[in-house]
């Protein structure tokens, strides 16, 4: 990864804008923010116009409302390509921008062309919701990131240790409250969208790695068979973060 991507502010949204012609927008996930598209960025830019955001909360956005769901994000995103008068973009999003990104698919089906849902979540196993709504009580009431090793150890495994260094510095630099309060939404929304997926027309991308383990190759196949135009991708070998450990692979998805 490389240093900081430069930054442009609207109405409290910090965001890379880099490149012409088609938009592509690019959607990070808890305690990350724009710069964790860095190779992406870098690959698209020379043909699109890339739109890489900083999440309320993250980077140099500002903090959501108190009690924030799942939709004050999609309305962030809505509201930052309505202002650049992007009226149709490419959208992908990583872990919980994954589901920001199906938000506003399906909200707004004529300013998503399509969509790719990377490393998301999709109706977890009652142990898994009871963990990760355990520790995002833990995090709202600690004030703190917490652990940030734990995260680490499931994204990266024990390789990787350049990347796996500029992530651990994102997250040790993340706005606590902000981490907390996209935590809370991420724990709560793995059923957001079931039931729901049959309406997204467009065509639509979900893929994971084989070995991660929260983001887990079932649940892309069920979101990719529950979409008309749904595809479902999975990398060999790789975990949470393949953008970054795997950047030519996923951009080839992409």
């Amino acid at each position: 990864m490389s240093d900081a991507l430069p930054r442009q502010t609207l109405n409290g949204t910090a965001y890379v804008d880099q490149g012409r012609g088609e938009a592509l927008v690019l959607i990070h996930g808890v305690g990350l923010n724009a710069d964790a598209w860095a190779p992406q960025v870098e690959t698209f830019a020379a043909s699109h116009r890339v739109i890489a955001i900083d999440l309320l909360g993250h980077g140099g956005s500002a903090l959501p409302p108190a009690d924030a769901t799942l939709d004050d994000y999609v309305r962030q995103v809505s509201g930052l390509l309505a202002s650049l008068a992007i009226n149709a973009a490419t959208v992908v999003g990583h872990s919980m921008g994954g589901l920001v990104a199906l938000g506003l698919a399906l909200v707004e089906p004529a300013r998503v062309a399509r969509v790719a849902v990377l490393n998301s979540v999709y109706d977890r196993t009652p142990e898994a919701r009871a963990a990760v709504i355990e520790r995002a009580a833990e995090l709202a009431e600690s004030g703190a990131q917490g652990d940030i090793e734990q995260p680490l150890a499931r994204w990266f495994g024990e390789n990787f240790a350049v990347v796996r260094a500029s992530v651990r510095s994102i997250l040790e630099q993340a706005n606590p409250k902000g981490y907390a309060s996209a935590y809370s939404v991420f724990a709560h929304s793995d059923r957001a969208f079931i039931g729901k997926l049959a309406a997204l027309k467009q065509p639509a991308l979900f893929a994971t790695g084989t070995d991660d383990p929260n983001s887990t190759p079932a649940m892309a196949e069920v979101m990719a068979a529950a979409a008309p135009r749904g595809k479902l991708a999975v990398l060999q070998g790789q975990r949470h973060m393949m953008n970054l450990t795997a950047p030519e692979a996923t951009n080839a998805l992409i």
